[in-house]
């Protein structure tokens, strides 16, 4: 063997460190990219990253909150949680909440004007307009949906995962009290936005959008056993039955 030519052994070593070097700089180079281009998704999957602290299991705020303020958000998220687990009989899911009492704490993390968003079916951020029972129990409804659906929301059109949210939350801004029998505030025996874009120009138009969807879903599901109505179709949907069968 010439005195110029490494061993076999040092060229595999030196190979190895290469691809590990060249491993290392596409994580990195896909983190910053997630970073930059997806900043909800990044915050989601690193609070401490983006300045959110700690409060409890799956609970993340932004720093700098009072005790009164930290002790608001776990009510919060707490009164959230049971009306999701009251109305499914428990939970399959398990989202991280991201509660921003600021604007410029949601902006940091990805927000934009909405109240509140589900990220990739795994998360939860609120708004300061948002950290609120019924946004955050609107916004964990979608996630636990999408679990039971086996992950994705694509066997329902949007208009009945939103109406569903609206009946699991409980949200008095589109739906009548449950003693009023027929929980309409609006009437509602229109074709609606199936898909997630159409729902959303629809709704920034309309701003019954989401009172007519609870209006559809609550008197589908009927007064005498809405929850039980709706667990049923979201059994024979996650068995694989097309929502129009099922509907």
């Amino acid at each position: 063997m010439g005195s110029g030519d490494p061993v076999p052994g040092n060229r595999r070593r030196r190979r190895l460190l290469l691809l590990g070097g060249v491993a290392a700089v596409l994580v990195v180079t896909a983190a910053v990219v997630v970073a930059v281009a997806f900043p909800s998704v990044a915050a989601t999957i690193c609070p401490g990253c983006y300045r959110m602290k700690w409060l409890g299991p799956g609970l993340y705020v932004e720093s700098g909150l009072s005790d009164a303020q930290r002790r608001q958000v776990v009510a919060i998220a707490e009164r959230a949680n049971q009306r999701v687990s009251d109305f499914y009989g428990g939970r399959e899911s398990s989202p991280r909440i991201l509660a921003c009492l600021t604007d410029e704490c949601y902006r940091r993390i990805g927000g934009g004007r909405e109240r509140g968003i589900a990220v990739l079916d795994r998360a939860v951020m609120l708004s300061p307009r948002g950290v609120d029972p019924v946004i955050a129990a609107h916004e964990l409804s979608h996630v636990e949906l999408h679990a039971r659906l086996g992950g994705s929301g694509s066997r329902v059109p949007q208009w009945f995962d939103e109406g569903l949210a609206v009946l699991v939350s409980d949200d008095p801004r589109y739906l009548a009290p449950k003693t009023a029998g027929d929980r309409c505030l609006v009437d509602s025996r229109e074709a609606l936005p199936a898909t997630i874009a159409d729902w959303l120009g629809a709704a920034s138009a309309d701003q019954w959008m989401y009172g007519k969807a609870a209006c559809q879903v609550s008197r589908k599901l009927g007064t005498d056993d809405p929850r039980g109505a709706a667990l049923r179709l979201i059994k024979r949907l996650s068995g694989g039955d097309t929502f129009a069968a099922s509907w």
